[in-house]
This record gives C-alpha cells, sequence and structure tokens, in this order.
C-alpha cells in the first residue's frame, strides 16, 4: 500500500503542472517546422522514424504524400523492407493519394528480393487490380518493373511472378511479353512459371502459339520436365498434329522422362478430336506396355468419341467396363458424357434411362446432365419434355442457370411459342437471374423467324437501354429482321454502326448483309459489301461466294455469277452443289440450255453428284423449255439412285402433262406419288399440287387414286382429301365436287377437312349460299363445323357485303360451344375499317384484349 502510493502524484499537481515538451505553443511551432523542411531533411526524418520502426510517429510530421516523396523513400530504404511495407501502408490509406504503378514496382523488387513472398504476392495483386485495367496501363506496369530491375540489380524472380499473374488473369499477351523481355535482358524464367504459362494458352486455344514458346523455352536452355511435355503433347493435338505430339511423347522416353496418364490422356483426347480410333487404340497399346494404366479421364474420352461418331453400343459397352473395373469410380461426369451422346442422337428415352440408372447407383444428377437432356427434347421439338425437365431440377436441389433458361428459350422460339418465350423471361429476371445478350439474341431471333418485327425492334431497343451492348449475332439478326421487312435503309444504316463497332473479324456479318441485299435485288449494294470485306483483309469464304453468286443467278445476271465462281476458284475453293444448283437455275432463265449441259459435266469430273435440288431444278427447267422426254428422263434416273421425287417435282411433271394434254401420264405419276407416299408426308404442301390449268376428267383422277395400293393404307382418306384440295386451290370448284361426287359413290366419307377445303373455296369465290349448304350437309352427316369453317363463311359474308350476317353469325358462335380466335376477329375487324366503321372495329379489338387474344395482325 505504501509503495504504491509514493508513485501517486497529488491531484492538484496533475492538474496544474505541465510537461515542457507537451506545450500547446511548441507543438505547434514543431508542426511549423517540419511544414517548412526542405525536401532531403524531411526524407532523413521520415527514414529515420520507419528505421526505427516508429511510423506511428509520423503523423506529428506535416507533409503531402506524393509519388515523388514515396519513389525516393523507398529507394532509400530499399534494405529495410519493414520499414518500406509501413510507409506503403500508412501512403495507401491516404485519402487523397493513391501510388503510382512505378511505387508498386520498386515496393515489389523490395520484397521479393528480401524473399518475403507472401507480401510480394499481396503488392503483386493490388498493382494488377489497380493498374492493369486496359492494355495501356498494363504494358506500363512491364516496363516499370523492369526499369527498377535495371536499377536496382536485384534478383529476377519477381518476373516470374509477373509473368504467371498476366497468366492467371488470361492476359496472355502481357505474360509473352515478360517471357520476350527477360530474354533481352538475359534472364531465364523458372520452369514452374513457364509451364504455367504453357498450360494457360492451350486453356485459352492458343495451341499454336503455345508450341512456339515452348521451342523458346527450350532454347534458352531450360529442360522440360513430364509435367511441361505433357502440356506440350495437348498443344499439338489441340491444332491438329498429333502425330507430332507422338514423336513429342516417344522423345520424352528417350531423354529419360517417364510419360504419365495425363501425357498419353493428351494423345488420346487428339485422336478421338478426328475421330482416328486406330490412333487411340496404338496410344492405349503404349500405356499398357509401359504399365501406365488407364483412368476415368482416359475412359471418358473414349466414350465421348464413340458418341462423337454415333456408335453408342460400344459407348456404353465401354460404361459397363468401367463399372466392373474396381480400380475406376465411375463419376457424374461419365454418365453424363453418355446423356450428351444420346440427347444428339435424339435418342431422348436411352438418355433419361443412363439418367435413372445414374440415380441408382448413388449418383445425383448435376447442372449439366439437366442442361443436355432439356437441349436434347428443344433439339426435337419437344419443348414440353424439356419444361418438365426444367420444373423438375428442383427436385435435385438445384436452380436453373442462365444456360438452362436461354436453351429452353430457344426451344419455344424455335417453335413460334414466342408468348411463352417472354413468360420464361420474366420467370428468369423473378429467380435473380440476369438476362444476357444470349438471351436477347435468342427471344430478338424468336420474334423475327415469326414475323413480328416490330416486337423484335421494340426488344433490341430495350436490350440497348438496359446496359446490354449487342454483340455480332444481335446485328446480324436486326440486320436480317430489316431485310424481311424490306427496309434497306435502316439496313444500310445498322451496317455503318456494326462497322464502327468493329465486328469485321469474321465473316457472318458480311455474308447477312450481302444475302439481304441479294434478295432485295440490289446487286450493286452487295458488291460494294464484298469489295469492303476484302478492302477490311478478311477473305470471304465459301458462303460469301456462293451467296453472292446466287444473287446474281436470280436476278438474272449469270455471267457476273460465273465471274464470282472463278474468283472463288482461283483461291483455291471448290465450288459446292448449291452453287451449281444456282448456276443451273440462271443457266434455264436465260435459256442457256447447252450450257446447262456443259456445267453437269464440269460437275460429274470434279466429282459432285446431283442431290435432289439439282434433279428439281433440271427437272423444272426442261418443263418450262416443254422437253418432257429430258425431265422424264432425270425424273427416273432420281429415283434409280435413290431420292425420292418430292411434290414439287412431281406436280412440275404432271402439270406439264396436262399443258400437253398427255392425261394418261400425268395419272401414272399421280399413282407413283401415292406409292412414294409423298402426298401423305407433304399434306401441308398440297397446294402445290394442282395449281396449274387442270383438265382431268372426275372419273379419271377417281379412277388414278383407286389404283393405288398406299392410298387404302393412309388415315382419314388422305390422299382423297389432298386431290380435292388441288382442284379447289386451283379453281376447279365443279371438279372438286364431281370428284368428290364419285368418290362417294365408291365409298369415300367425306370428314370435317373435306368440307372444310370445300367450303372455304365456296367463301372466296363468292358462293356463299353453296357454303352454307355444305355446312348444313355436314351437320346431317353428323360433323361438327369447327372454327375454321365459321371463319370461312364469315370472310365470304363479309366480302360480299352482308357485315350484319357475318356479326349475326359471330355471336351465335358461343351458342355452338364454339371461341372465336385471333382470324375470326380481324376478318370482322377489317370488314368493319373497310366500311368505316372505326367505333365497331375498336369494340371488337378491345374485346380481343379482354379475351386474351394477340391483337397482332394474321397474315
Amino acid at each position: 500500500m505504501f509503495r504504491s502510493s509514493l508513485f501517486k502524484k497529488p491531484i492538484l499537481l496533475s492538474l496544474t503542472q505541465r510537461s515542457f515538451h507537451s506545450s500547446i505553443p511548441l507543438q505547434w511551432k514543431l508542426r511549423q517546422e517540419t511544414t517548412n523542411l526542405p525536401h532531403p531533411e524531411l526524407l532523413d526524418r521520415i527514414t529515420r522514424l520507419l528505421i526505427l520502426n516508429r511510423p506511428q510517429s509520423l503523423h506529428n510530421l506535416t507533409f503531402k504524400y506524393s509519388d515523388h516523396l514515396t519513389d525516393s523513400l523507398l529507394r532509400r530504404l530499399r534494405l529495410h523492407p519493414s520499414a518500406c511495407l509501413s510507409f506503403f501502408h500508412l501512403a495507401t490509406q491516404n485519402s487523397h493519394y493513391r501510388p503510382h504503378s512505378l511505387s508498386y514496382s520498386i515496393l515489389l523488387h523490395i520484397l521479393t528480393h528480401a524473399r518475403l513472398f507472401p507480401e510480394a504476392t499481396t503488392v503483386l495483386r493490388q498493382l494488377m487490380d489497380l493498374h492493369c485495367t486496359n492494355n495501356y496501363r498494363a504494358y506500363a506496369v512491364c516496363n516499370h518493373v523492369f526499369s527498377v530491375y535495371k536499377e536496382f540489380g536485384f534478383c529476377s524472380g519477381v518476373f516470374d511472378m509477373l509473368m504467371k499473374a498476366f497468366a492467371e488473369r488470361g492476359m496472355t499477351k502481357h505474360a509473352l511479353y515478360v517471357f520476350d523481355e527477360m530474354s533481352r535482358i538475359g534472364r531465364v524464367p523458372g520452369l514452374r512459371s513457364c509451364s504455367f504459362l504453357l498450360g494457360k494458352l492451350v486453356q485459352k486455344g492458343e495451341g499454336r502459339v503455345a508450341v512456339m514458346v515452348f521451342d523458346q523455352i527450350v532454347g534458352t536452355g531450360i529442360v522440360p520436365d513430364v509435367y511441361m511435355c505433357s502440356i506440350v503433347v495437348n498443344a499439338h493435338c489441340q491444332v491438329g498434329r498429333v502425330d507430332v505430339a507422338m514423336e513429342v511423347l516417344e522423345k520424352m522416353v528417350k531423354e529419360g522422362l517417364e510419360p504419365n496418364v495425363v501425357t498419353y490422356n493428351g494423345l488420346v483426347n487428339g485422336y478421338v478430336g478426328r475421330g482416328d480410333f486406330e490412333g487411340v487404340e496404338r496410344v492405349l497399346r503404349l500405356m499398357s506396355e509401359r504399365g501406365v494404366s488407364r483412368n476415368v479421364v482416359t475412359c471418358t474420352m473414349l466414350m465421348r468419341g464413340y458418341c462423337k461418331k454415333g456408335k453408342m453400343d460400344e459407348a456404353e459397352k465401354l460404361l459397363r467396363e468401367v463399372e466392373e473395373d474396381e480400380l475406376l469410380v465411375v463419376d457424374e461426369r461419365v454418365y453424363g458424357v453418355l446423356v450428351d451422346g444420346y440427347c444428339q442422337m435424339g435418342r431422348m428415352e436411352d438418355a433419361v434411362r443412363i439418367r435413372d440408372e445414374m440415380l441408382r447407383v448413388g449418383l445425383k444428377v448435376n447442372m449439366v446432365i439437366c442442361n443436355t437432356l432439356i437441349k436434347g427434347y428443344c433439339k426435337l421439338g419437344q419443348v414440353c419434355e424439356a419444361e418438365r425437365v426444367f420444373v423438375g431440377m428442383v427436385d435435385w436441389n438445384l436452380k436453373p442457370d442462365c444456360y438452362s433458361y436461354n436453351t429452353l428459350l430457344d426451344g419455344y422460339c424455335r417453335e413460334g411459342k414466342v408468348s411463352k418465350a417472354f413468360m420464361l423471361c420474366e420467370e428468369m429476371l423473378g429467380d435473380g437471374i440476369t438476362p444476357t445478350v444470349v438471351t436477347y439474341n435468342t427471344v430478338i431471333k424468336g420474334l423475327v423467324d415469326v414475323g413480328s418485327y416490330d416486337d423484335a425492334l421494340h426488344l433490341w431497343h430495350l436490350m440497348v437501354e438496359r446496359g446490354v451492348t449487342p454483340n455480332e449475332i444481335s446485328c446480324c439478326t436486326m440486320l436480317d429482321c430489316f431485310f424481311k421487312m424490306g427496309d434497306s435503309d435502316r439496313a444500310m444504316m445498322l451496317w455503318k454502326e456494326i462497322l464502327g463497332r468493329g465486328f469485321t473479324k469474321s465473316t457472318v456479318a458480311f455474308n447477312t448483309m450481302i444475302s439481304g441485299l441479294c434478295k432485295m435485288g440490289k446487286l450493286m449494294e452487295a458488291g460494294a459489301v464484298f469489295d469492303r470485306m476484302k478492302e477490311l483483309g478478311l477473305s470471304p469464304d465459301e458462303i460469301t461466294y456462293r451467296t453472292l453468286s446466287d444473287g446474281y443467278c436470280k436476278n438474272g445476271n449469270v455471267q457476273e455469277a460465273f465471274q464470282i465462281k472463278g474468283v472463288m476458284e482461283r483461291q483455291a475453293m471448290s465450288a459446292s452443289i448449291e452453287m451449281y444448283n444456282s448456276l443451273i437455275d440462271g443457266l434455264f432463265k436465260i435459256r442457256k440450255l447447252n450450257d446447262v449441259t456443259d456445267l453437269l459435266v464440269e460437275m460429274q469430273t470434279r466429282g459432285l453428284s446431283p442431290n435432289v435440288v439439282t434433279y428439281g431444278t433440271l427437272i423444272s427447267g426442261w418443263c418450262d423449255e416443254q422437253k418432257l422426254d429430258k425431265a422424264f428422263h432425270l425424273y427416273f434416273e432420281m429415283i434409280e439412285r435413290g431420292f425420292t421425287p418430292n411434290v414439287v417435282v412431281c406436280s412440275k411433271i404432271v402439270s406439264s402433262l396436262y399443258r400437253d394434254d398427255r392425261i394418261s401420264e400425268a395419272t401414272v405419276i399421280l399413282d407413283k406419288m401415292l406409292d412414294f407416299d409423298i402426298l401423305a408426308v407433304h399434306n401441308k404442301c398440297s397446294d402445290k399440287l394442282v395449281k396449274n390449268d387442270l383438265t382431268l376428267e372426275a372419273q379419271k383422277i377417281a379412277d388414278s387414286l383407286d389404283k393405288s395400293d398406299i392410298c387404302n393404307s393412309l388415315s382419314n382418306n388422305i390422299v382423297y382429301n389432298i386431290a380435292i384440295d388441288g382442284l379447289c386451290k386451283s379453281g376447279k370448284l365443279d371438279e372438286a365436287r364431281s370428284v368428290l361426287s364419285v368418290l362417294m359413290s365408291r365409298g369415300f366419307l367425306p370428314d370435317n377437312f373435306t368440307y372444310c377445303t370445300l367450303i372455304h373455296a365456296c367463301s372466296v369465290s363468292g358462293n356463299v349460299d353453296e357454303a352454307f349448304k355444305l355446312r348444313d350437309e355436314m351437320l346431317e352427316k353428323g360433323l361438327i363445323p369447327n372454327i375454321t369453317i365459321y371463319n370461312a363463311l364469315i370472310n365470304g359474308l363479309c366480302k360480299l357485303g352482308n357485315i350484319d350476317r357475318a356479326q349475326r353469325l359471330f355471336y351465335k358462335l358461343y351458342q355452338k360451344g364454339l371461341v372465336p380466335n385471333a382470324v375470326t376477329y380481324n376478318i370482322l375487324i377489317g370488314c368493319y375499317c373497310r366500311i368505316g366503321d372505326l367505333d365497331k372495329a375498336s369494340r371488337l379489338r378491345e374485346k380481343m384484349t379482354e379475351e386474351g387474344i394477340s391483337t397482332r395482325i394474321i397474315p
């Protein structure tokens, strides 16, 4: 107690006495003096405080942080790394100052020299984050690091760190710059740094560069290890030089290096990539002879190769072998490869079977497998099944990602279900997933494909407003949209923007532009785009030449088309069968028939065989020239070669025979058409069957139809209906009724399709009373007219100006259990607009909206 009291100051004394050093006037005087310190003296004072490990005392000094001060102190303290770190920490904490990249470079050298690698790594990361935000600044950092090395002469380990940091961030060009600069100053990078750089180059798909860098590495005297050689093997395989990769492996063995399973897997992947399974077998034999066991990765690569070739039985057999091998553990990736293979082949039942098998062995379905199944179903047009997988992902504790949404969106758009695509987009936003440019591209393309050009344009503007930058695909889709709208002016405006954005590195944009201009008949503009393409140093591809040639042919400038073909061939590109088909069509248009024969001979000498389009073009051309013997010869030739004549080919011949009054021969062709099941397959194309001046008598038509064996096997009397439909569409309504009468006498029972065809034909021809009689006849036979039939009746009444009766029939639809669709509304709205009754038209449009029916005009 006594002892402690000795050290206590009296309270009064502590309040009244003040230390000489803590007096306020003196502290103010010291700050004033330090403010006016000359730069050398200030440096000396800060240096002493930092060396004495008193960085907090710097707060008593008044000075401004600057690059000059920082760099000067770091140079003075370069042998005192802790002092440097202390000052740099204070500098970075200052709110009014950020050290320059040179300051970071100096500190990086100091820390590396002191072997304070964790601290150096932290400083390097900060340097990269703050000062390598673009190419210019990144190269400036490189130059600063090298200039400090030349000044200090410290160890070159900092270059390895910098090279690796650039490579990690995918900035391989800058990493290579560091590599090259090191060789210029006589420094050699480390083996691990070089291997890391090579690995990143291969990972980025720059195998060719990796091979060249490897040669430089060896040239500096670095001896490669197994890891580096394995990367080089992969690099050669990536660029298709698998044989060279094999030579690298054999050289490894000669030099005493033992290739491991990773090395051999690189070779296996290379041979699988080019479909060379004999090469794969050679590698597997080498592995066995040298005691290297294959692993799951080896087997997965083999399975992927089998799947790529469509050899699914071999792929599944390999899976069974892997399952039986106790040393190999089958994971989700192995099953995923097989699921993907079956999806690619369209064998979705087998894909689901493999997925279920995977679940039975205790493995979980992952995101990749779900996305693969969604894509497989969408590819087949089975969007409902894709939806089930999408919704079912929650059962496996998976949340759909951006790829899942984009794939399903693409499926909806391909099927024309754009409204569902928009609903899915809203769901996507609700799940917190931001639509990417791929999302917008998918929906915009879907809108363009269904003809909703205004909606596509609106979505394009919305995408830009939301800060999503259009890419080359976006721009090309909108170019296609403008051309389909017939708006070449806006297409040209967008084209200028595309050139300004620099989307000129591939041929996609140029080909889209050339194709659109050619379809609009603007050949001069298309030629100008073609010339611009070459000016920018971009080589036209086969599609470019083919598109331009086809444009010239369609516009009758066949000579120019042949010149394009000549230019293409001088570029060592062979004309495709598609280009020859266009040229043949063009020659027929200008009636240079001898040249057609010469072109066919040229095709044959070049090893090109005619396809269905070639035969169709030739048959159509000779029919137009009334040389039916040649057309018949080609017709039977294509059958002998295994091609099935389509409806267009056969109808062209039949039309020509009708024109020449060769009815019996036309009947034979009709029989053949039925034998080939063309009419059944191409039910939707029946309008092309009989569009010319038909003069067949009803009895002969009925006879020709009855003779076909296939007619009895087709459900719903498809063949009869198509024949009747063809007559109706050719304006031969009386003949159609006559044929129907004959067929009914032979047991044919008309169905809804039959009556729909006849009612529509009557309404179009203005014979509405006959159309209503047919409707009543349907009801008597127990057939229920559908909304399509009533649309035809309402349309017929509107055309006759009988709007009141049309309106009464419209409101009776609900009593008949039918719901008007968009076509029904648009027929009436159009009629009201024509007679100037805009109020009723407006009310109908409002009613459409209330009923949830799209107000978009149906073309």
